[in-house]
């Protein structure tokens, strides 16, 4: 990392040279070895990038949120951990991280998310899977299935030999 505006809380574990662009926002996570930060990307406490990813400017990986190695998530990609999110609870007052329960979501080995596409919590997206750019992902992802749309819908299913592509 050089020189560079960046929040990067004492918390956050960082592999070996990772390198991460200005104005990111780094809390309570872990960034695998070698991985690519891009420009004014949040990651927040309890989110996992694995290694060798690359993760494009403007996105926002939320608590609960696993993407293992090798992934490449497109620019302004939005990730989602609550099902029924809310500003306060049922009397009135403001909720807290006390109100809510995080659902988690995985992304496995060498997925890649196009840019602009949201992904809602509590999914699965298999490894080598494509997903769309502007794609809103509402279920799971088998591996090497190719999704795109709103909602997204399968393009390219999983084939049999996909795995050495």
């Amino acid at each position: 990392m050089n020189n560079v505006p960046a929040c990067i809380a004492g918390d956050v574990v960082l592999g070996r040279d990772v390198r991460i662009a200005p104005f990111v926002n780094l809390y309570g996570c872990q960034i695998g070895d070698e991985t690519k930060i891009g420009a004014f990307v949040e990651i927040q406490k309890n989110a996992i990038v694995g290694a060798r990813c690359k993760i494009s400017s403007h996105t926002f990986i939320c608590e609960g949120v696993t993407i293992e190695d090798e992934c490449f998530v497109g620019h302004g990609v939005m990730f989602i951990n609550d099902k029924y999110p809310r500003a306060t609870n049922p009397d009135g007052s403001l909720q807290t991280e006390n109100d809510w329960r995080v659902v988690a979501t995985r992304v496995r080995r060498g997925a890649s998310i196009g840019s602009g596409a949201v992904i809602l919590c509590g999914l699965t997206i298999g490894a080598g899977a494509t997903i769309g750019a502007g794609a809103v992902v509402t279920s799971d992802v088998a591996a090497h299935e190719t999704v795109a749309g709103v909602p997204a819908r399968v393009l390219r299913p999983h084939q049999v030999g996909s795995e050495d592509l």
